[in-house]
């Protein structure tokens, strides 16, 4: 083509000529090979977690007792604040459709307004992730790991629910001094900070309390995690060698370690997505308020990161079925 871009009439520009490939711009053809290509690495990375999923599927936690928390609010709401991050995400691609359909139109005010919606979905978004990885790692209830590496809950006889760490534990006063100690290498021992409660502490409690009882980490015909009687949980108790509390890619609490180690690479690796796609968003606002794209008679770059931003909302899609729902 003789003429370069800046020269393209809208109509051009918007619908690609009849020498461009699939009568795409260049620019929209290479975020085209960027998404195909970052969607085979996105499915290569899914198909390892289901394959690693049903090949212990005995074991992996289950969604609906690992995300039960809100922020702001005590209790028991399986699965609320990941629906409320995954509406916020889908209604951001929405706004970024009108941005692009105003784009379209040459309307500089809607481009604005819904460019600054699509922002704070994904600011929101974003944030929202980080609170879950943070509520992720620390944990709730805290449990007590095999020298298998299986995972033992504790929970209540009577009621099946789960009963946490410091309901359980009685505090030796001597014993947690001790057990804090650095001079006597503990800390060293592992690579690991200690745990709040020591082994002893925990053992102890649960002794005491006959209404308790544990529940391993196997899943039964129910698909339920398997609660054993009081008399197999006091023999399983001595299988347990150390307290875990939280989830990294070492320990688990919820279960099996695969799932946080899966968790934290597929859910960051999606949530980088989403901060650069943010970042990106602002850049493209700031040149939508200046004028960036009214002088070049065209709001293409509006619509390419449109393209990106729906991608990311695609993937999470398929994340939030892999993780959450399945």
């Amino acid at each position: 083509m003789d003429t370069s871009i800046s020269q393209h009439t809208e109509e051009n520009l918007w619908g690609g000529g009849d020498q461009e490939p699939l009568k795409a711009s260049y620019g929209k053809l290479m975020m085209w090979f960027f998404i195909v290509s970052d969607a085979l690495t996105f499915s290569g990375f899914l198909a390892a977690y289901g394959f690693s999923r049903f090949k212990f599927i005995e074991t992996w936690p289950i969604a609906d007792e690992v995300f039960t928390h809100v922020p702001f609010f005590h209790g028991n709401y399986p699965m609320i604040y990941v629906a409320f991050m995954t509406f916020v995400l889908i209604m951001s691609s929405v706004t970024m459709v009108l941005a692009v359909d105003a784009g379209h139109h040459m309307n500089k005010k809607k481009v604005v307004i819904y460019m600054l919606l699509t922002i704070i979905g994904g600011a929101i978004f974003v944030g929202s992730q980080a609170w879950e990885w943070a509520t992720f790692i620390k944990g709730d209830y805290g449990a007590l790991e095999t020298k298998g590496g299986r995972i033992l809950q504790f929970v209540n006889a009577d009621t099946g629910e789960r009963v946490a760490l410091d309901a359980i534990a009685i505090v030796d006063v001597s014993e947690t001094e001790i057990y804090h100690e650095s001079s006597r290498g503990i800390w060293f021992d592992s690579g690991e900070e200690p745990s709040t409660y020591s082994l002893t502490e925990v053992r102890n409690g649960f002794l005491a309390d006959q209404s308790l009882t544990i529940r391993t980490e196997t899943i039964n015909e129910d698909g339920e995690k398997t609660v054993l009687s009081r008399a197999e949980a006091v023999d399983k108790l001595n299988d347990a060698v150390r307290v875990v509390e939280g989830a990294n890619l070492i320990r688990n609490e919820y279960g099996s370690r695969l799932f946080a180690d899966f968790f934290f690479f597929i859910t960051g690796f999606h949530g980088f997505h989403v901060f650069s796609g943010v970042a990106i968003n602002v850049i493209i606002f700031f040149n939508v308020l200046i004028g960036t794209y009214e002088k070049r008679g065209h709001y293409e770059m509006v619509e390419k990161v449109g393209l990106y931003w729906h991608f990311v909302d695609l993937v999470w899609v398929f994340v939030f079925t892999f993780f959450y729902l399945v």
